[in-house]
């Protein structure tokens, strides 16, 4: 009996050891119009046994190149694409640049701060004051994201001209929306419907179970005859 163990090691995994000897054998094939029949039915193989690669866009090329790999890309066949080469796979990703810049409010994220800088570009004026007044209210929203039980918005605006070094001023702080706005709560007459319907729902549930046991208990309660 053979084990796995005893086996060569499988390329990749996913796709069995059925496959890799099929591609196996097809390099040993040495007609080349006869070798590139054998590669695109191993194809069509590998796709069934992967259906999920087809959500990837151009799933083809991938089974193209993992039919390569699997073969040590020593499989001479006509691809409908550019045989890739073991090099291709050993370079290293370029390197993703993070951003190194400190958030001074981190509720508030760099986005906030990217539109403040962007405020303080625009002249003065009608458009200016209504993009204060939006960026105001975004950080009030913010704001209450992280802290749900109250804001004080003179602290908004003191954070609005601190983050602005003072560019960016709201003209009258009745501008900003009401907590009640960002954060809505469910009235004191709902909650208390809500519990009054309940309460309701437990009486009668319990008027009716009483009667049907009342009624049980007089059909027990028969008179005997004589």
């Amino acid at each position: 009996m053979e084990y796995n163990t005893s086996l060569p090691k499988m390329i990749i995994p996913e796709y069995g050891r059925n496959i890799q000897k099929m591609i196996d054998f097809a390099m040993t094939v040495k007609d080349r119009e006869e070798r590139n029949k054998v590669a695109r039915a191993i194809i069509d193989v590998m796709g069934q046994l992967n259906p999920h690669l087809r959500d990837v866009t151009d799933f083809k090329h991938k089974l193209w190149d993992h039919i390569f790999i699997i073969s040590h890309f020593k499989l001479d066949v006509d691809s409908p694409y550019p045989m890739p080469t073991a090099e291709t796979f050993q370079t290293k990703p370029d390197r993703v640049a993070y951003p190194s810049n400190d958030i001074r409010y981190k509720h508030y994220g760099k986005t906030v701060e990217r539109i403040i800088a962007k405020g303080k570009e625009y002249p003065a004026g009608a458009e200016k004051d209504a993009l204060v007044e939006q960026i105001a209210n975004l950080m009030k929203r913010s704001y209450l994201t992280w802290n749900r039980d109250s804001v004080n918005d003179e602290v908004i605006l003191k954070q609005l001209e601190e983050l602005s070094k003072g560019q960016l001023k709201l003209a009258d702080i009745s501008l900003l929306r009401s907590t009640q706005t960002f954060v809505p709560r469910p009235t004191s007459n709902q909650s208390s419907g809500g519990r009054d319907n309940k309460k309701k729902q437990n009486n009668n549930g319990g008027k009716n179970n009483g009667g049907h046991r009342h009624h049980k208990n007089n059909q027990n309660f028969k008179r005997k005859p004589f």
